[in-house]
């Protein structure tokens, strides 16, 4: 294996070497190394495919809260700055409504029954139930509901049933790596539709640290003709960059 390796580093120039950039991001510098990585994965897409990105990406170093770093960015890309729009919290606001009008109670028995509100977006209503909720029973019993209702139906065919089974477990992982709940998160990543994705990958990192490890397989993995990667690459460390790393 050491030899191998050697043979490798022997056939790589200093100028590749240099252009490879850091296998890792780490240290204080760790978001403006990552934001470096994910903008050279967008660097070998099409010119109208990374303008696309563009936005989002711009977002995402908003989230930091570093003025200086976004100000570097909008020069560097040329770009304005741009005042996005707030999108409308639907789930949040269903979620509210039922509540004020049925109680914890009340919401638990609609949300199983899927009763309206629950009759659309049931995973994404109950997720902004947990956050709404400010009792640790309440999230708890909410989170337990969301697994329940996330499990395989038998149908009376003998059939796997597994609508919203993803959309659960989307909705149980996002809710997860917002509260650190690594074994929750386990659990709910297991249930979506790619659970080795980069995106959970760095969501995972939320709650372990140290998301400047999977830097080379953003590198790795950049695809010149899909803005999905980039896009991925940002979900998963916008939270990162947003509220930080969990308490271990």
């Amino acid at each position: 294996m050491l030899k191998a390796f050697l043979i490798l580093l022997a056939g790589l120039s200093p100028a590749a070497l240099a252009h490879a950039g850091p296998l890792a991001c780490q240290g204080p510098g760790e978001a403006t190394c990552m934001f470096e990585v994910i903008w050279e994965a967008a660097g070998i897409l099409p010119p109208e495919k990374q303008a696309r990105v563009q936005p989002v990406f711009l977002e995402t170093v908003g989230r930091t809260g570093d003025a200086a770093l976004l100000r570097s960015w909008q020069s560097r890309l040329g770009a304005p700055a741009r005042h996005r729009t707030p999108q409308i919290d639907y789930a949040g606001q269903q979620a509210e409504a039922v509540v004020t009008e049925s109680g914890w109670s009340g919401f638990e028995q609609r949300a199983r029954a899927g009763a309206a509100p629950f009759n659309i977006g049931r995973p994404e209503i109950m997720a902004a139930g947990v956050r709404l909720a400010t009792d640790a029973a309440t999230q708890r019993r909410l989170i337990d509901a969301m697994f329940e209702l996330a499990q395989t139906k038998v149908t009376r065919g003998g059939l796997g049933d597994d609508f919203e089974k993803r959309d659960f477990g989307h909705a149980l992982a996002e809710l997860s790596m917002q509260r650190c709940d690594l074994a929750s998160f386990d659990r709910a990543v297991a249930l979506t539709a790619a659970p080795d994705s980069l995106r959970y990958a760095l969501w995972r990192a939320r709650i372990t640290g140290n998301a400047g490890q999977l830097a080379a397989r953003i590198r790795s993995e950049a695809d010149a003709d899909d803005t999905r990667h980039v896009r991925n690459a940002l979900e998963g460390y916008g939270p990162i960059a947003a509220l930080g790393y969990c308490r271990r």
